[in-house]
């Protein structure tokens, strides 16, 4: 009677069979499990007990000292950059030059303008007049990459080159390696 009574619309010896093989798989499944959780014990144990443990212990307080350091050290880096930082941006960072022959009686280009200026454009203009018998220097200020002194065309030259550089370096960096070798490459 037992054999031929049904649940859920199936017989009940296939529910047996279906409930003892889930049985065995859930069996296995925890023995797996279990192998699993003893390997790792073992590791574990392995690296806490006796003279393992305490260099463990060693090793993890002196890798928080070494980091503690390391942080102090970047505080210390981070107002150092800050403090060189506001060293360049004061000191000649972009020059132009612009060489040319001042005198018709010269040969070769011996006169020239040279912009010299820092990162907020505010520098100096010299321009530097030679001719066969003296040689003469004027200096014009620049105040944020404008000159409240008429300038000469070569020194107008020479400051728009110096306000380029930025450009051309962003430039540079673009261009492919191969393309700036080629730039330099005598055929």
């Amino acid at each position: 009677m037992l054999l031929t009574a049904t649940a859920f619309g199936m017989k009940i010896e296939v529910i047996l069979i279906i409930l003892f093989l889930l049985i065995i798989a859930l069996g296995f499944a925890l023995f797996l499990t279990y192998r699993e959780l003893v390997r790792i014990n073992r590791k574990y144990y392995t690296i806490m007990s006796g003279k393992r443990g305490r260099d463990l212990e060693k090793v993890i307080l002196t890798r928080f000292k070494e980091m503690d350091l390391v942080k102090a050290n970047a505080r210390k880096v981070t107002r150092e950059v800050k403090r060189f930082k506001g060293h360049l941006d004061s000191s000649i960072n972009k020059i132009g030059l612009v060489k040319y022959n001042a005198f018709d009686n010269m040969t070769g280009d011996l006169s020239f303008s040279l912009a010299l200026l820092n990162e907020s454009n505010t520098g100096v203009v010299l321009n530097v007049l030679n001719s066969n018998t003296d040689c003469r220097v004027y200096a014009k200020e620049i105040i944020k990459g404008e000159s409240y002194i008429v300038l000469t065309e070569e020194e107008k030259e020479a400051l728009t080159k110096a306000l380029s550089v930025d450009e051309e370096i962003k430039k540079m960096n673009e261009t492919d390696p191969e393309e700036i070798r080629d730039m330099f490459t005598i055929d």
